[in-house]
């Protein structure tokens, strides 16, 4: 049951007047033209409706708002416990908000422009070692194999191993990996067509043994359909079908089967998520020697600087690089 605080999140009332005139034509603009996720844009929304409430009750508005508005915002952020990311990312909405008003001629002036925010340190990303995610996959792939299960067991043991395998080949978000479609069931293609953030396609090559997992799975599968499986899941065009509301496997539920992995494998649950073997996927390509724009495009991040939380990799793989081979590296130590 939804708490009252739930329920005025989920059905806030609506902004009226000019404040939301200009918050609808911002958000069209982020969804049209820049094609932003619906979830980016439901953040967009909220961000501006709180600050338009919070304005309000002091007698200005969005339209209205001086640099000392939008600074006191900020404040009672902070005086409500909000985290600096939480703040951050709040300040980076109005930002966008107000670069737009003002680029469209609905303001003279940015209200955030004078305004400076403490940047919040970046923190690095959980990373496992490649011998931990052999123990991982070889776990899935030694359960997989266990001729004991029922049909439908089985096909969820396989499943489970397909899943680890492709995202470990591809580095793919865990959105798009439960989303692909059942046709890769019958591609023999040595790269996959991804549909990423801002509907955004891009090639990802998948390697051998995620092919192979993939088609075990397949065969598990279609035996699993001749006795267990419920035909509304198996009836869906994904390639992991559920009986969701999507109709595919949730994020929350391969989060779920992949922790419970980690833990049989020995590996802390706390110390996996989908997320941490994309991580693991990137970082592990450039300790190998991977470009940082090559792997860029793999992951599918529209700005570099994102993908640049990695280069502490980089960095370790450059001082390794220039130690080993230098002629004049011995001179260091000395």
């Amino acid at each position: 049951m939804k708490t009252p605080a739930a329920k005025r999140r989920a059905d806030p009332p609506p902004i009226k007047g000019r404040d939301g005139s200009d918050i609808e034509t911002f958000i069209e603009m982020m969804a049209v033209e820049r094609g932003a996720a619906q979830n980016t844009i439901l953040a967009y929304r909220r961000d501006l409706e709180d600050t338009s409430a919070f304005l309000s009750r002091r007698g200005a508005s969005l339209a209205t708002a001086s640099s000392d508005h939008v600074r006191a915002f900020v404040s009672s952020l902070a005086a409500l416990g909000f985290a600096a990311s939480s703040q951050s990312r709040r300040m980076s909405s109005l930002r966008q908000f107000y670069k737009f008003l003002y680029a469209e001629g609905r303001r003279g002036d940015d209200p955030t422009g004078p305004i400076e925010t403490a940047r919040k340190a970046r923190s690095l990303p959980k990373i496992m070692s490649e011998s931990e995610v052999d123990r991982l996959i070889d776990r899935a792939a030694e359960e997989s194999a266990d001729a004991t299960l029922s049909p439908t067991a089985l096909a969820r043991a396989r499943r489970l191993h397909a899943l680890v395998e492709i995202l470990y080949a591809t580095g793919l978000r865990v959105s798009e990996l439960v989303s692909l479609p059942k046709t890769m069931l019958r591609s023999k293609a040595r790269v996959i067509i991804v549909r990423g953030k801002g509907d955004k396609e891009r090639m990802v090559p998948i390697g051998e043994r995620a092919r192979d997992a993939l088609h075990v799975f397949g065969e598990a599968v279609r035996a699993a359909r001749a006795g267990d499986l419920r035909p509304e899941a198996t009836e869906q065009p994904w390639l992991f079908p559920a009986l969701s509301e999507s109709g595919h496997l949730t994020r929350q539920a391969f989060a779920r089967d992949l922790k419970g992995l980690a833990s049989r494998t020995g590996i802390p649950a706390s110390r996996i998520s989908p997320h941490v073997l994309r991580h693991a996927f990137a970082s592990h390509l450039l300790q190998n020697g991977a470009d940082l724009r090559a792997v860029q495009e793999l992951l599918g991040h529209a700005d570099i600087s994102t993908t640049q939380i990695y280069t502490h990799v980089l960095e370790e793989r450059l001082i390794r690089l220039v130690t080993d081979h230098h002629p004049l590296s011995e001179l260091s130590e000395d």
